[in-house]
């Protein structure tokens, strides 16, 4: 299901990283008001209510195009959550997250074009343990804003 929720005038000019504060910020109070041990699409629907209220758009399973054989292919994987036109998170509901995981962040960050890319596991008990972000093909184990 796509869902898109527009944020408030102004935002536009935000960095990726200030989105991202307020990404993980909103993702925090999910995971204390929520916990941990539900289904990812729960996580998803309810941090992509919370987005909003922090002025940011949030386009939910956003199709994302990419250019194969000189060929573009409209719809070629879908993004959990597309923040402010700059950040893709890739939400998880595991205790761990996987190389595969980042990987799979990684990939669709490169074919998309994108700088930043947040993987948030709301399977951990503390969700700072949770949270990797990818810039560019790396990634970074902390996430101090």
């Amino acid at each position: 299901m796509n869902s898109s929720h527009k944020g408030h005038k102004g935002h536009d000019e935000l960095t990726e990283n200030q989105i991202a504060k307020l990404v993980l910020d909103a993702a925090f109070l999910v995971h204390t008001k929520l916990g941990s041990g539900l289904l990812e699409s729960v996580y998803e629907v309810v941090l992509a209510h919370e987005l909003p209220k922090a002025g940011l758009a949030v386009e939910r399973q956003k199709p994302m195009p990419i250019i194969y054989d000189g060929i573009r292919f409209e719809e070629a994987f879908r993004s959990d959550l597309l923040v402010g036109g700059k950040i893709i998170v890739e939400l998880k509901s595991v205790s761990t997250t996987t190389p595969a995981h980042a990987k799979q962040l990684l990939t669709q960050l490169r074919l998309s074009g994108l700088k930043l890319g947040l993987l948030i596991s709301f399977g951990e008990v503390h969700l700072r343990d949770g949270i990797k972000r990818l810039i560019n093909g790396t990634i970074g184990d902390e996430c101090e804003f």
